[in-house]
């Protein structure tokens, strides 16, 4: 096992940072210091479908390896179809009872995730709870469904957020009444601010997106996807909205949007000089992206409600492809009228801005040239992506903390990591306030991977910077 250090004097000085203040909470504030907190996302499979924590001695063994390395923390998703499995308002927290309990004991600390949408990789696969299949084979109007009727399960459209049509309630008085529980199960983490931040599971893969681009419904990179407005919820409310402007003819999605796998110029919505930029095409892409907002401002109103002065967090994809066309299909189709002529991420910027709400996002680690080699094709930018989002929260005002995309070992991912995390030559709020390194595996724990990890936390704890 590889151990810190903890002798040297920048250390010492950077435990007195931490400490700067009285309050437990405000010693995990490093607002204006080098410091940034690194926490590991746990993997998928840990909690089985019974809640139990399946292998607790291997995992605190893990753990006591994150904690020789210096990292702060874990993040662990708390998933809906695990804890509310077979029946509405039965809640079974007993796995993540002990998971906590072992975190706690090695001193680290913990971001939690409101995980109300399904998981899928090659080992695991974690659905929706079993009641609310069932209620979905009565009614499939409940989740997301694209224009030719296939209807996704990942997660549920928030046609339904004021619907009460989950056994007479409606999908926010589920989601809060979840979070509620979980208050209730854990006050003494957060009592004792064991739990630094609670992320809120607001979409597909549990990001604040609509599922576009979900592989079920046979979307490969880097196609545009599709847009999710096709259950007779979401419809009704698109013609709603077009009446209430005195135009009902516009209460359908668009035609000519293309298919998952289609690039932008195949298509008459997303090309050049297309629909997206006319009159129909701009009323749709408010109405959709606003809904997205919408259902955002919902839930974290509620989550605000459950959590108190928890801080929150939300987080949003990095879809970089097509990025650098006018009319950034891919972005649209998951619900951000971003383009060449619009910023679609400062409205979202605003809504967490209301809510005290941090913003995480993704592919910090990604190179715009590497991408675009892989990809010619497929105009890509991550870089320039990633730039317009934090603009859009420093500009707000918000904080941003960041995960990477791929799975990363080696020092020149990590040094692309730094560059959008800790920017040299900036002010200080401009960096992120925390990263979180998605996701613990064996090959990161791996003698060599963990060496180059362990140089990388120490650049992210501000070990490395001269003002030390």
């Amino acid at each position: 096992m590889l151990h810190v250090d903890r002798s040297c004097s920048k250390k010492r000085r950077l435990t007195q940072q931490r400490c700067h203040t009285s309050s437990d909470q405000d010693a995990w504030d490093f607002t204006g210091t080098p410091y940034v907190p690194v926490y590991v996302k746990l993997p998928l499979g840990i909690i089985n479908m019974e809640c139990e924590l399946v292998d607790p001695d291997g995992l605190r063994k893990q753990l006591e390896t994150l904690k020789s390395v210096d990292v702060d923390g874990v993040m662990v998703d708390t998933w809906w179809g695990i804890v509310e499995a077979n029946n509405p308002q039965q809640y079974n927290w007993k796995g993540y009872k002990q998971l906590f309990s072992i975190v706690r004991e090695l001193g680290l600390k913990l971001q939690v995730v409101m995980s109300f949408h399904e998981a899928r990789d090659d080992d695991v696969r974690i659905p929706l709870p079993k009641w609310i299949k069932k209620i979905g084979l009565e009614n499939d109007n409940i989740y997301f469904t694209d224009g030719d009727g296939s209807v996704n399960t990942e997660c549920l459209t928030w046609g339904i957020d004021e619907e009460p049509v989950l056994r007479g309630r409606t999908a926010v008085e589920v989601y809060f009444e979840y979070m509620q529980s979980f208050q209730d199960e854990f006050s003494e983490f957060f009592n004792t601010r064991s739990i630094s931040r609670i992320q809120i599971g607001l979409g597909a893969r549990g990001e604040l997106r609509y599922p576009s681009n979900h592989v079920k419904n046979g979307w490969k990179y880097p196609g545009i996807g599709e847009f999710q407005c096709y259950d007779e919820y979401l419809r009704k409310c698109l013609k709603k909205a077009a009446e209430a402007i005195g135009i009902p003819k516009w209460g359908s999605p668009p035609d000519g949007a293309g298919s998952y796998n289609d690039e932008p110029e195949d298509t008459d919505f997303f090309c050049k000089c297309g629909d997206y930029n006319r009159p129909y095409g701009r009323f749709f892409l408010n109405w959709y992206s606003q809904y997205l907002i919408d259902h955002g401002d919902r839930v974290l109103t509620k989550a605000k409600l459950a959590f108190g002065d928890t801080p929150v967090s939300v987080k949003l994809p990095g879809i970089y492809w097509w990025y650098e066309t006018n009319s950034h299909a891919a972005e649209m189709t998951a619900g951000y009228y971003n383009s060449v002529t619009r910023d679609g991420y400062a409205p979202i910027a605003s809504m967490l801005k209301k809510h005290e709400a941090a913003l995480n996002f993704t592919c910090v680690d990604l190179s715009t040239v590497d991408e675009q080699k892989d990809f010619p094709e497929a105009k890509v930018d991550p870089e320039g992506l990633v730039c317009q989002v934090l603009n859009a929260a420093w500009d707000a005002g918000i904080p941003v903390a960041g995960e990477n995309a791929l799975p990363c070992y080696d020092s020149e991912e990590y040094d692309k990591i730094l560059e959008h995390v800790k920017p040299r030559n900036v002010p200080g709020f401009m960096r992120l306030s925390a990263f979180t390194y998605d996701r613990l595996n064996q090959d990161l724990l791996e003698e060599d991977n963990l060496k180059e990890f362990q140089l990388f936390v120490k650049r992210m704890h501000g070990e490395d910077e001269e003002d030390l």
